[in-house]
């Protein structure tokens, strides 16, 4: 297993993180990585999600797995199988200690499995950097809003 993560302090309280999260329909407003998504955010529900791949977009359909609002998203999506190669995305939102409940840390993390793992390196790194840039774009898109 290997695991890719990243987190940012964002100056939001977490239902408001939460919220733009949530919001799939607005994905493509804002998120460089995600490109467009849709579905509904209940465990066991299915999501379609087209992530920006070197380039060209692909579509993944994971299954939600947790939600737990204002503190926790996951999903789980594998190719073919999750023995060939699998990952499970986690959002997570803690207020900041100290800053009032005004500021929320928001941590994201994808862990993968599989055969195909030690032959996807280059990817899982680009990974690492979509993550921050998903990380920077939501802090800046809750700066904008009310």
């Amino acid at each position: 297993m290997r695991t890719v993560s990243s987190q940012i302090d964002i100056d939001a309280i977490p239902e408001r993180v939460w919220s733009v999260l949530v919001d799939l329909n607005h994905y493509s407003e804002w998120n460089p990585y995600i490109r467009q998504a849709s579905g509904e955010v209940s465990v066991g529900a299915t999501l379609t999600l087209k992530i920006l791949i070197n380039g060209k977009l692909t579509t993944f359909r994971p299954r939600v797995t947790a939600v737990v609002p204002g503190v926790e998203l996951r999903w789980r999506a594998c190719l073919i199988n999750p023995r060939i190669f699998g990952g499970e995305h986690r959002f997570g939102l803690s207020a900041i200690p100290n800053a009032g409940g005004q500021r929320t840390r928001l941590e994201q993390a994808e862990s993968f499995t599989g055969i195909l793992l030690p032959f996807l390196g280059g990817m899982l790194k680009g990974t690492e950097r979509n993550f921050r840039a998903v990380d920077q774009a939501l802090s800046e898109r809750l700066s904008m809003s009310p």
